[in-house]
């Protein structure tokens, strides 16, 4: 039979969640199982211990306002049924299903009422593919490539638009580029096109958020162990419990060291993050963090491409591959390393003023001690004979330590005017980030490049690293950067959520936006500081329509920038000070549909319009000529298909293509680096019984270019993932994870026509858990 519970939105109106009741069986969110899926339960809020006063008439007049918009009266959900599974309120989830996010619009809005295409990873996905990496699990996720980011980042392409700096955390910007870790993480939420209005500049084709894991009072004492391929060995641990009825604590750390698929590879990462929360009083509570994090790899830039006589863009080149293995490093053991050690700091507090305001004041802080060092295939392979060959290595060194300062107060003030029903959003950001930004070429006994055997690329010899600010620079190379930076960021946004009736919706806003830059250039004696202001307006607009309660039709529009300093805005030289910021202006359609109570199905259409790309015209010198375009259909399914099935489900059909010159190579027409015109991937998780679950995965990824000269092409692969679910009793629990189990080389990424990564092979992970 169906059950349903009343659940009481942020808007004062009720959204029904229709419970399997039912003899099958299915995991819960926290990884337990019972004979029956479990009810999904949200409690009324608690009655305050002291009174307000309010006056009868304003009381009447709040419930006849209510009558009049035809919204039902909030009422007290039945007593939870037993055994039921825990729904996350605050990221909306349970299991694979999403409901609401707190995320894309500023406030607590259900997923069905936002105009724009967001993709939910719970913390059950997370956990059932026992990853690591946000470029891991984001494969499952339509519309969204793996750029290789020189091997020392995470960098994404979304709907065609390149970044590794479109990544946050709680809503703050995380914009420096190094490897995150997603031991303390509860939700990976990936929005879809601009949203300046949201979270400020750039992120034209989407962006990532990471909401983590805090104290809200529940018991939770988890400790898991993980080894696998390529020694891999993995330890966390999630503890937490409330002190008293005012306090919260919560506890999450972890260690994972690992060789990788490739010779000399190797990994060290830790971090611990406690966190606080304190409510004085019903109507306030303020939250507190503190994560260390530190991360040290072999920075990876994977392979030269082939060289081949006559080649064009309809005859490419190929990756090389010495003696069709993947595992040969092409670099330094010695030199090459990729480092972060990441310090932040949170405060929240949440404030509830009654009559429908609240105010969400936060601040962050935030360190990085953060550098790199390649030595890197420079050049494409020649094969002269049978095992033999050349090709040259180069070499760079990178420092990047930057310092992040935001602080962000969020109003939310709902209310009538007569029968429409307003959510209305407004506030501040204010920030500052300072850094460093130096890179010291690679020189091998004097030369900027060496020579060696493809066949056996890598390099056991000395380089030195200098500042290169000859003029002309050594063998056509460009000079080195040594630059100093302030930015100053303040903002200012207001939307309104407008319930007209039950079945339209509209949503309305802009944001302010001053990006205030001044960068020091040290390579001039005395140094040389430049400073330039852009002032920007980001317009958002997007209208729903529901026929019934469980389907929404909408159409939206969106404006972002990005200032010509770009997404690390590390320096600024005489040719970007004259740019004005690049345009992403989005135009999207799309379809929501839970089909069943804990299943959602979306859709998109969309088009995306990047323009005042610059366009180099010599001498350090540009003009803002440049453009692509992209068009794009997604569809997702998520969430339980039926009471012992879960599934996450994703395709994409992509055309991004240069429209207007980026430069002598990269020419209208071409396809943007990295994007396949067609993606799928389906990720299913079955409950076999109440100790046994098994889930399969597939990736396809059809062939794309690894520049936008179109010059290499990347051939199109499949790949299969699965994984085994053992409860042993109430304490234990195991699962076996095999990535890539047909073992398929493949081409997972790129950075350039002679940087090209490949997929890992099969690999396996045993997990063991324990729940206290």
């Amino acid at each position: 039979m169906v059950r349903r519970v009343a659940l009481a939105s942020t808007a004062g109106a009720a959204l029904s969640l229709g419970i399997f009741i039912g003899p099958a069986h299915a995991q819960q969110a926290a990884g337990q199982t019972s004979a029956t899926l479990p009810a999904v339960t949200i409690d009324a809020a608690k009655p305050r211990t002291h009174k307000r006063k309010r006056s009868a008439s304003s009381s009447s007049n709040t419930r006849r306002a209510a009558r009049r918009s035809g919204r039902p009266q909030t009422q007290q959900p039945p007593a939870p049924v037993a055994n039921t599974a825990t729904f996350d309120a605050r990221t909306g989830t349970v299991g694979y299903y999403s409901n609401s996010t707190s995320v894309a619009t500023k406030t607590n809005t259900p997923l069905l009422n936002i105009a724009q295409s967001v993709n939910v990873v719970p913390k059950q996905m997370l956990e059932d593919q026992a990853t690591r990496s946000i470029t891991d699990i984001t494969r499952y996720i339509p519309g969204v490539s793996v750029h290789q980011g020189e091997g020392n980042r995470d960098e994404l392409v979304i709907r065609g638009v390149d970044s590794s700096a479109n990544f946050f955390v709680n809503g703050f910007r995380d914009d420096v580029q190094y490897f995150r870790d997603l031991y303390n993480t509860q939700s990976l939420e990936v929005i879809k096109g601009p949203s300046a209005l949201t979270f400020g500049r750039g992120a034209g084709g989407g962006l990532v958020n990471r909401t983590l894991k805090e104290a809200d009072g529940q018991r939770i004492y988890e400790a898991t162990a993980q080894t696998g391929s390529w020694g891999d060995r993995r330890f966390t641990i999630d503890a937490g419990q409330a002190v008293n009825d005012k306090v919260a604590v919560r506890l999450n750390a972890f260690y994972e060291g690992s060789d990788t698929f490739r010779d000399f590879g190797r990994l060290e990462r830790y971090g611990i993050n406690p966190t606080l929360t304190w409510k004085p009083t019903d109507d306030t509570k303020v939250k507190l963090s503190y994560e260390y994090y530190h991360d040290k790899e072999l920075a990876d830039r994977g392979n030269p491409s082939l060289a081949q006589a006559g080649t064009s863009r309809f005859n490419p080149t190929v990756p090389f591959v010495p003696s069709n293995d993947f595992s040969k490093f092409f670099g330094s053991p010695i030199y090459n390393n990729t480092y972060a050690d990441v310090q932040t700091t949170m405060a929240v507090i949440d404030h509830d003023f009654g009559n429908g305001l609240t105010v969400k004041n936060s601040t962050m802080y935030a360190d990085f001690n953060r550098g790199y060092t390649n030595v890197y295939p420079g050049s494409a392979a020649t094969v002269t004979g049978p095992g033999t060959g050349t090709m040259n290595l180069s070499a760079y060194q990178n420092t990047t330590n930057r310092e992040n300062l935001f602080n962000q107060t969020d109003f939310t003030y709902k209310t009538f005017t007569g029968p429409i029903f307003h959510t209305v959003a407004f506030g501040t950001e204010f920030g500052r980030q300072t850094g460093l930004g130096l890179r010291n070429t690679g020189f091998f006994n004097g030369a900027t490049t060496v020579a060696v055997n493809p066949f056996n690329p890598t390099y056991f010899g000395p380089v030195t690293f200098n500042h290169l600010i000859n003029n002309p620079p050594v063998n056509g190379s460009t000079g080195d950067s040594n630059s100093v930076y302030r930015l100053n960021i303040s903002s200012a946004y207001a939307q309104d959520q407008i319930d007209v009736t039950r079945w339209l919706q509209l949503i309305a806003g802009a944001r302010f936006d001053r990006f205030d830059m001044t960068a020091t250039d040290r390579n001039v004696p005395g140094g040389v500081t430049r400073n330039r202001v852009d002032d920007k307006v980001s317009p958002r607009a997007g209208v729903i329509f529901k026929p019934v309660d469980n389907v929404s039709l909408y159409g939206a529009y969106s404006i972002s920038y990005l200032p010509a300093s770009g997404d690390q805005f590390s320096a600024l030289s005489d040719g970007t000070l004259i740019l004005d910021p690049q345009k992403f202006e989005n135009t999207e359609i799309g379809a929501k549909w839970n089909i069943n109570p804990k299943l959602l199905w979306t859709a998109a259409l969309y088009n995306l319009n990047r323009t005042n790309q610059p366009f180099p015209v010599g001498n350090g010198f540009f003009v803002p000529n440049g453009a692509t375009h992209t068009r794009g259909f997604e569809t997702a399914l998520n969430g339980y298909v039926t009471a012992d099935w879960q599934s996450i489900l994703g395709y994409a059909y992509t055309d991004a293509r240069v429209a207007r010159d980026l430069s002598t190579v990269f020419v209208t027409g071409n396809r943007v680096q990295l994007v396949p015109y067609n993606q799928f991937s389906w990720w299913n998780k079955y409950q076999i019984d109440p100790r046994w679950a098994a889930a399969l995965g597939v990736i396809y990824f059809g062939n794309s270019y690894a520049s936008n000269d179109d010059t290499v092409r990347l051939p199109g692969f499949v790949r299969f993932d699965a994984a085994l679910y053992w409860k042993i009793d109430k304490t234990w629990s195991a699962q076996f994870n095999v990535e890539n189990i047909f073992d398929k080389g493949y081409w997972a990424s790129a950075d350039g026509n002679n940087n090209l990564s490949p997929g890992q092979g099969r690999t396996f992970r045993v997990l063991a858990r324990a729940k206290f």
